[in-house]
């Protein structure tokens, strides 16, 4: 499946009058000790005597200094201890910190499986019975038989910290690399294991980002992509250049790896490669940023082999389009794009032919395509109607077939498969109701449970609604808003949004957004411009020289809460993460009247520096350069870290990142901090979390999960009025 870049134990009050004047009575003290919560002592952040000149205008940069990392930078290291002790005592002595961490772990401990892969005649999954700090990797004969156990990353680490970022078998199932994530890091370590007997082969790979997309050929290698070694030890904040796709041989050191395809010429190009189902076919897609804008190679692997190379053809050149390969069936092989469709459409063409010529099969409707897989004879294809799922399965020729069920407004994902399958797996999600794993038959349609979670609440008791508010420009946006059935009048609410790099934001359970809905709160999220909810028109209406419409997207949606009685007029908290980051510290200091707390979570902080470290400079699609005037003075505009004012009453934030988060590198959350408190030293607290050990968010331990999400809820709810239920 290839996605283009989701009351019996309830802790419910009792009924009638006396319950109201409880809860009454609780908000009136949580409010009461919110106007008599002390501003913490801040440490002491140096400021430094940095000044940048850009296009005629001087920049103050005061904490420069903040940008060096805590590894190997003392001052650094020192500042980060300081600011977590000051930020650990006052979360601690928050009301309502032990019920959110004892209510988020109780969320959390269910079953939690992942959609199987089938290969060969096996069936891997992964699987948490409840509270392992790391998921488990499973495999089984058959679809319903007995689970053998793989993987155990939990006895990886003393911390929990070092995960298993992702896993794939060779087609016959009888091999599996298997990737290693220390610490959070995007730097992966790929190892080979034998499933029939477990044993863990010699071969083990490095310098691979972001999984290194393993695509295997036989039983007798695979092709994956990597970057230049940087010596005994990753390098956690540098550019990575010079992405290549090399072959390894089972069996041999990586020394001895064969480089398929490099453009040294352009350091700046990415490179993955995916091989047809029935490994005739291979297709190489070249990027240039966040863009889906490829350049695509393929290779007829019949004509070549490992000893001798392979002959690499281009078949689309310009990055200007997505071209998201499917699979083959034949020589023809089936793509997703939006050429010619911002909506994406799906096409084929026939890979053996000299020159390729395109032809639509499924056509561009008005719901884009969020998916597409080929198992069997059929296209399973999944849209996203208004930010929710809807799926369907089309003829290999593009005739609609019929529909997949889902009920809800929710998320579905999965639908993967060969041609030649008659079976498919996918999972169902909503903001109410934790992943379901379903098995499809496309032959019978008949579709059954393959693992479903035993909840410890009743998702009956609450209700999503769906409301298309206007911004400031007039534009309807879609908003979700979650709460409990019946729930009238206002309440404090959590708004949660992204808009950004084309990616859409559907409805996915969350334990820590459930405690705060079980605790009487209400749970908004609003799908931004910027996002991939209604294809490109969408997204280019929310980057480069139109981001502010995104920020205002956001501030209307809180201003159409407390406008319309869903929330109160003090208690309204926004949360957002990496770009949504950046989202909320542009809203918090653009609208700090509106604002009553926020989270902001490893967000990009400093828009003037973002492209000078690992990642960032990938992200100019959606920013623009900062070494372009007219890119740079948009960016100045709005860059939280730049427009923080002194003797501005900002609202309470916390912010949260990690040390060793080298996607969103922690100097930007530093930097925004440390500018903030020293703007409003008296006034609102201004903390930032800091976790150790941790990284832009995949692989944190389920521990740390509990932890930090009863530390931000429980700073929102104290910052906006939100009581506690009685303990159980």
């Amino acid at each position: 499946m290839l996605r283009l870049l989701s009351a019996a134990s309830l802790l419910a009050l009792s009924s009638g009058a006396l319950a109201q004047t409880v809860v009454s009575s609780q908000r009136a003290a949580a409010a009461t000790s919110q106007s008599s919560m002390p501003t913490p002592a801040y440490p002491e952040s140096r400021r430094g005597d940095v000044v940048d000149t850009s296009f005629g205008e001087k920049v103050a940069d005061p904490y420069r200094w903040l940008e060096n990392d805590v590894r190997t930078d003392k001052e650094v290291a020192a500042w980060v201890e300081a600011q977590n002790k000051v930020t650990q005592a006052a979360l601690t002595a928050l009301p309502g910190k032990a019920w959110f961490k004892d209510r988020i772990g109780k969320l959390m401990d269910y079953e939690r499986y992942g959609v199987p892969q089938k290969e060969g005649q096996r069936y891997f999954y992964s699987y948490n019975p409840g509270l392992l700090n790391q998921p488990q990797l499973f495999v089984r004969d058959s679809w319903n038989g007995k689970g053998r156990l793989l993987i155990d990353p939990n006895t990886w680490a003393k911390d929990g910290a070092t995960a298993l970022a992702g896993y794939r078998p060779s087609n016959s199932g009888k091999l599996m690399t298997f990737e290693i994530q220390d610490g959070g890091t995007d730097w992966r370590i790929i190892k080979v294991m034998d499933v029939a007997t477990g044993k863990v082969m010699e071969d083990e790979l490095r310098w691979a980002k972001y999984g290194g997309g393993v695509q295997w050929l036989g039983d007798e290698g695979f092709f994956y992509s990597r970057f230049p070694a940087t010596g005994d030890k990753p390098d956690f904040q540098s550019l990575a250049y010079n992405q290549a796709i090399y072959y390894h041989r089972i069996g041999t050191p990586q020394s001895a790896d064969i480089k398929v395809f490099a453009t040294p010429e352009h350091k700046e190009y990415g490179h993955g490669i995916s091989v047809s189902s029935d490994e005739k076919w291979a297709t190489i897609t070249s990027s240039v940023g966040t863009d889906a804008r490829y350049e695509v190679h393929t290779i007829d692997l019949a004509k070549g082999s490992p000893a001798k190379g392979w002959q690499v053809k281009k078949v689309v050149s310009g990055f200007d389009n997505a071209w998201n390969m499917i699979d083959t069936v034949g020589s023809t092989a089936y793509f997703s794009t939006n050429k010619d469709a911002p909506r994406y459409r799906v096409v084929k063409m026939d890979m053996a032919a000299a020159t390729p010529t395109w032809t639509t099969v499924v056509a561009e409707t008005e719901q884009p395509i969020d998916g597409a897989s080929i198992v069997g004879d059929k296209l399973v294809l999944t849209y996203l109607k208004d930010a929710t799922t809807r799926a369907a399965v089309f003829s290999l020729n593009g005739k609609p077939l019929k529909d997949i069920a889902l009920g809800e407004l929710g998320t579905a994902g999965g639908f993967g498969g060969k041609p030649g399958d008659s079976e498919t797996f996918y999972a169902f999600t909503s903001f109410t109701r934790p992943s379901t794993i379903y098995r499809l038959d496309l032959k019978s349609g008949a579709q059954e449970v393959f693992a479903q979670p035993k909840l410890t609440f009743d998702p009956t008791l609450f209700e999503t609604e769906q409301v298309f508010y206007p911004s400031k420009d007039g534009t309807k946006v879609p908003m979700f808003i979650v709460r409990k059935k019946g729930q009238a009048g206002p309440a404090p609410t959590l708004l949660y949004g992204y808009g950004g790099f084309d990616i859409s934001l559907t409805p996915t359970f969350s334990a820590g957004r459930m405690a705060w809905l079980e605790a009487g709160g209400t749970y908004v999220l609003a799908n931004l411009r910027g996002g991939g909810e209604y294809g490109k028109a969408w997204h280019d209406a929310g980057r480069l020289n139109n981001k502010q419409n995104v920020f205002d997207d956001f501030a209307w949606a809180g201003k159409y809460l407390k406008a319309n009685a869903y929330t109160s007029p003090k208690g309204l908290a926004i949360q957002g993460g990496s770009n949504g980051g950046l989202l909320v510290g542009a809203v918090v200091n653009q609208n700090p009247d509106l604002i009553n707390a926020a989270n902001a979570s490893v967000g990009v902080m400093d828009m003037l520096r973002f492209d000078q470290w690992t990642a960032g400079r990938y992200w100019v699609d959606d920013y623009g350069y900062p070494s372009k005037e007219a890119d740079w003075r948009v960016l100045r505009a709005y860059s939280p870290y730049h427009n923080i004012k002194p003797g501005v009453a900002y609202p309470p934030v916390l912010v949260t990142t990690a040390d060793t988060d080298d996607r969103v590198v922690p100097g930007h959350s530093f930097k925004y901090t440390a500018a903030l408190q020293a703007a409003d030293p008296a006034g609102a607290p201004h903390l930032i979390r800091i976790e150790t050990r941790a990284g832009h968010g995949s692989g944190k331990p389920t521990d740390k999960i509990i932890e930090e999400g009863a530390d931000v809820m429980a700073f929102l709810a104290y910052h906006t009025g939100l009581a506690m239920p009685p303990s159980d």
